[in-house]
């Protein structure tokens, strides 16, 4: 039995990519062979996964996940697509959280923010000068739609309250709070430990500057609660929020919010 493009089919005797090819997908100009590219000549066994994609043309959804699926494994791909968060903050790190959780496959985004793009923001928030001036929802769903059009993604375009917290983003299986007002990340923060008992968090605190890549660290702070950054760096005159650096703690929270969707970091229990 062969699986392609997530289907399965019956398979017997010894076959090359070349001839599934001509079968299956004529036009496929691009073979991915239990994750990994492979030449048209290359052998196949029984069991394989391949995935044939003709280069230029949008993979439909079934493609799509078959793809990430071929690329993370099955059984990870299944638990990142059945997955929600929540972005609090579309910056400098929501912005590129938001983009490496489209690129892994999330099923589900919640979106929130209410400010626009400003010229100011495109040395480090991934938006582009042609969206200056666009609300910062709608022209980060935009860029999403064309790196994943398949997770599914709620915009949020209000000014929070504590008291929104919990009612929007109370089902979600990882809260990330990408703010940059110390007001609102002592408020998500609260809200969490008192009123969201179940909710994972990764948080973020000290980024600004160009300092040494591996200050910037992930530490728990309380069973399923994280923050991401030195904990240290604020922006100040010659100390600015800059995009490497800022993009190695958006990443180190989109990771740790894998590692709680895949169990591999804890989460949280009544």
């Amino acid at each position: 039995m062969l699986s392609i493009n997530e289907h399965s089919i019956s398979y017997s005797g010894q076959q090359s990519i070349g001839e599934l090819v001509a079968t299956y997908k004529p036009e496929a100009n691009l073979f991915i062979l239990n994750g990994y590219p492979v030449s048209a000549h290359t052998a196949i066994s029984d069991g394989d996964s391949i995935c044939l994609i003709c280069k230029g043309e949008t993979p439909t959804a079934e493609e799509m996940d078959s793809l990430l699926t071929a690329r993370h494994t099955p059984g990870i791909q299944k638990k990142i697509r059945a997955a929600s968060i929540a972005i609090l903050g579309l910056g400098g790190l929501g912005s590129a959280v938001a983009g490496a959780m489209a690129k892994i496959g999330i099923g589900k985004m919640l979106l929130s923010d209410y400010d626009i793009v400003e010229p100011s923001n495109l040395n480090r928030q991934h938006y582009f000068v042609d969206q200056i001036g666009m609300l910062k929802t709608r022209a980060l769903q935009e860029n999403l739609r064309r790196m994943n059009p398949n997770t599914s993604l709620d915009l949020i375009e209000k000014k929070l309250t504590e008291a929104d917290i919990p009612v929007l983003f109370g089902k979600v299986d990882v809260l990330i709070e990408c703010f940059d007002d110390p007001e609102m990340k002592a408020a998500t923060l609260r809200t969490l430990l008192s009123k969201m008992k179940t909710i994972a968090y990764v948080g973020s605190s000290g980024m600004a500057g160009f300092a040494e890549n591996n200050t910037i660290r992930t530490r728990t702070i309380h069973p399923g609660l994280y923050i991401v950054g030195d904990e240290i760096s604020a922006a100040e005159p010659g100390q600015g929020l800059m995009a490497p650096r800022v993009g190695i703690a958006a990443h180190h929270q989109a990771n740790q919010a894998l590692r709680i969707i895949l169990q591999e970091a804890a989460g949280r229990t009544k």
